[in-house]
């Protein structure tokens, strides 16, 4: 697979984040026996993932603004291009040693995604996208699946936890969707709940009160993969709106419609 330049920059970027994380989350493992916790060393693993992807992206392309989970928004002479940007997308899940995080980069280019990487370096899986170039995992061109009845469908979401989102819609949708799907996974990363989508290994996806770095490269990968994604209310306003749900098109249309439908008794 041949990577333009900017794909390459922020497949380096990455893969040099990637390598800190690896490391730190060894430490991890270690610390889930210990009296203190990993807490600390987590937020710290955090930091300097972000620390290393912003100088690398920075010094690929100088000038370009960035929107970051810790830093927020940095403001770049060039405000054509912005660097969207997660350095732990799965927080929660290196805390306790589980290898299911990524870290996640987007170039938004005049108001719209161009290019996209997603990495989880605990399982070696880098995923990337280019407009209008398609969708790979390691060099491996990606689909998203072929079903198109929800009854057959795996279907991830993100599950709502102390302090965040919104608990009673959530039962009511995951009500909705649990009677009528195949199963239901919650992998606590929203970029690689998208990245399943787009390379087939799960057939749609919806989730509430998320952020722009949660799934702003996600979006270009489901799509590139031949996916649709919208909001809840089939909009686009994923990146402000924080609710997305992606698939292909008729498991998309069909989550949608079944997210919103009236809870009966059964």
């Amino acid at each position: 697979m041949a990577r333009s330049a900017i794909l390459n920059v922020m497949v380096q970027a990455a893969m040099k984040a990637g390598r800190s994380l690896a490391r730190d989350f060894g430490e991890v493992q270690n610390l889930q026996v210990s009296l203190k916790g990993p807490g600390d060393y987590v937020s710290q693993a955090d930091r300097k993932a972000e620390d290393i992807l912003f100088a690398e992206l920075s010094k690929g392309r100088a000038g370009y603004g960035f929107l970051m989970e810790e830093r927020g928004v940095v403001e770049g002479d060039d405000d054509q291009h912005r660097w969207i940007v997660d350095p732990l997308d799965g927080t929660t899940n290196f805390l306790h040693g589980i290898p299911v995080f990524s870290i996640s980069i987007a170039l938004e280019r005049q108001g719209q995604i161009v290019a996209a990487v997603i990495y989880n370096p605990a399982m070696d899986e880098l995923y990337t996208a280019e407009r209008g170039g398609g969708a790979f995992l390691n060099d491996r061109r990606l689909r998203v699946s072929g079903r198109t009845k929800l009854v057959d469908a795996v279907i991830g979401c993100g599950v709502p936890h102390l302090g965040r989102g919104h608990h009673g819609n959530f039962l009511l949708e995951l009500r909705n969707v649990m009677g009528e799907v195949a199963g239901i996974r919650r992998l606590g990363s929203a970029a690689l709940d998208l990245a399943y989508v787009a390379a087939g290994r799960m057939d749609g996806f919806w989730e509430t009160a998320l952020s722009p770095w949660d799934v702003a490269a996600g979006i270009l990968l489901v799509r590139e993969a031949g996916g649709f994604v919208s909001d809840d209310k089939g909009g686009q306003d994923m990146l402000d709106g924080g609710s997305i749900v992606a698939g292909n098109e008729t498991i998309h249309r069909a989550l949608i419609k079944t997210l919103k439908r009236p809870v009966t008794p059964r």
